[in-house]
Parts: C-alpha cells; sequence; structure tokens
C-alpha cells in the first residue's frame, strides 16, 4: 500500500511536535500549584517585604538603635510619640532609644534565630533519622529510645538551663534552640525512610553493591526534600516563639540587641503609661511574618502533596 505524501508530512509533523513537549518535574508542578494559591502567594510577598525592610531600612533611619534622643526624656505621659519631623517613625521606648531602628534589629535577630535554628535542627534531624529508618533493627531501636527519653525531658528547661550555664548570648540561642528542637525532625524523617528504602531502586542500588551511607546520602535523604522543607517552614515560626518567649523572660537577646519577644516585654511594662506603640509596632512585625510562616508552609505542603488535601 503507498501512503500519499501529504499524510506522511503531516505525520511527521506531528510526531516532532509529540518530542517538542516536555514533562515537567515534580518541583515544577509543585511551583505552579504553589503560585495557584492565593494565601500563601500572598504570605510569601509579605513575608518578602518584612525582609526587605530589615535591610533597606536602616538607610531611612535617623537615629541609631543604641542612640538616646534626651529632648524626649521627662514627662513619661508625652514619652516620644511617632513623628516624621523628629525622625522617631515609630517613637522611642522608656530610654529615649529610636524604636523604628529598635524594630529592624528586632526583626534581624529573631528571623535569624528562627531561619537558623530551623537549620540546625533540619540537619541534625534529617541524618539522624535517615541513619536511624535506614539500618532499622536493633540500631533504629537504640537511636529512637533515645529520642524518646530526650523528649521526655521538659524542653525549655533544657533551653534555659543551657543558657544559663553557658551565657546568655544570640550564639547560645541558635544553637540551644536548634539542638533541642530536632527530635520531632528525627521521627518524621524516620518514618518516611522506612518507606523508601522498600523501593526498588534502593534494592537495585543494594544489589550492585553500593555503600549504605551512599544510599542515604544520594536516594534517601533527596527524596526526603520535600517533606523537610514543608516541616522547616513550619519549625521556623516555632523558633520564633521560643526566641521571643525566653526573651521576654529576660533570657534571651541582652542589651543593646533586642528581638520582638524583648520589645514586647518593653512594651507590655509601658502600657500603663499609654504608650501603646511601644508594643503594637514589633507586635504587629511578630504576628504577620508568624502568620506569613504558616500559610507558606500549608502552601508548600499541598503544593509537594496535593493528594493529602
Amino acid at each position: 500500500m503507498i501512503i500519499p505524501k501529504d499524510k506522511i508530512s503531516n505525520l511527521s509533523k506531528n510526531l516532532s511536535q509529540m518530542n517538542e513537549v516536555k514533562g515537567r518535574s515534580l518541583w515544577q508542578d509543585a511551583k505552579i500549584r504553589f503560585f495557584k494559591n492565593k494565601a500563601a502567594l500572598f504570605s510569601l510577598v509579605t513575608l518578602l517585604i518584612v525582609l526587605l525592610f530589615s535591610f533597606i531600612g536602616p538607610f531611612f533611619a535617623t537615629w541609631s538603635n543604641e542612640e538616646i534622643d534626651w529632648s524626649v526624656l521627662g514627662d513619661i505621659s508625652t514619652l516620644g510619640y511617632p513623628s516624621i519631623e523628629t525622625g522617631h517613625y515609630f517613637g522611642t521606648d522608656e530610654l529615649g532609644r529610636d524604636l523604628y531602628s529598635r524594630v529592624i534589629q528586632g526583626t534581624k535577630i529573631s528571623l535569624m534565630v528562627g531561619i537558623i535554628g530551623a537549620l540546625i535542627a533540619v540537619i541534625v534531624g534529617t541524618i539522624y533519622g535517615a541513619i536511624a529508618g535506614y539500618f532499622g533493627g536493633r540500631v533504629d531501636s537504640i537511636m529512637m529510645r533515645i529520642v524518646d527519653i530526650l523528649m521526655s525531658i521538659p524542653y525549655m528547661f533544657v533551653l534555659i538551663l543551657l543558657l544559663v550555664i553557658f551565657g546568655r548570648s544570640i550564639f547560645m540561642l541558635f544553637v540551644g534552640i536548634g539542638l533541642v528542637s530536632w527530635l520531632d525532625m528525627a521521627r518524621i524523617v524516620r518514618g518516611q525512610t522506612l518507606s523508601i528504602k522498600k523501593k526498588e531502586y534502593i534494592e537495585a542500588a543494594i544489589t550492585i553493591g553500593v555503600s549504605h551511607f551512599t544510599i542515604i546520602r544520594r536516594h534517601i535523604i533527596p527524596n526526603l526534600l520535600g517533606v523537610v522543607a514543608v516541616y522547616a517552614t513550619l519549625l521556623v515560626p516555632g523558633m520564633i516563639l521560643t526566641e521571643s518567649f525566653i526573651s521576654f523572660l529576660g533570657l534571651g537577646v541582652q542589651e543593646p540587641n533586642t528581638s520582638w519577644g524583648a520589645l514586647i516585654s518593653e512594651g507590655a511594662g509601658t502600657m500603663r503609661y499609654g504608650t501603646l506603640w511601644q508594643l503594637l509596632f514589633p507586635l504587629f512585625f511578630f504576628v504577620i511574618c508568624l502568620f506569613s510562616l504558616f500559610f507558606i508552609g500549608d502552601g508548600l505542603r499541598d503544593a509537594l502533596d496535593p493528594k493529602d488535601r
């Protein structure tokens, strides 16, 4: 049977068009689904604006965070109201220090503690949980019993004890919050690893003689990145809340540095004098960042695992 030339040309065009169609990876599909989530997208923009404010804001500051404006001190009832003329855009605190500059510094420190603390927890928890889940048996049993024992110890008590023994500093906040927050991450990763290690490509890697730690590094951990990314975004708000609570108690960031928790604590102490701006400005940034991080975490969870909705 002779096929007409026009049909052959049409068939070749269709085949070429089919070859031009490219498939989308999991991360590309997740990005498309994430950007369709209006709440998560708005939260991401809000968080980026806050981050931009913390870096660009100092260029518009008239006063530094440690500089005292003696002209506003005196009658506590007229304590440094927010004013563009005086350069105190958010007002001043009870010591005459510019609240605008202090909120910027508090934003940097609180976000830094949250992000770095979550990063430490993610790294330690992911490695620990992946090793326990992959090897299983007695190794898994011993490692998980250690986690159970550590989880039975009050989290806040351990953190306060570390700060009292080794000194109250930003570095100890990073280490203390991160190292006692990896336990939940280890359990989550261990559970995911137990299901991943039964996949065919893991068995094939074992059969051809790939070392165990190479399998964990190249096959197990990369397939956990979706779950780890979602949990990390939900872990950052918890870190910020913990740091704020510690600073509220006076055990966190020390003067002349400050954080959202320390600023809220100071603002709560001056509420009786009617100086609400000292509480409202840091509280505003604190609340919108927490809500943004929670919505971003929910958006990532829905984007990476749409069946779980």
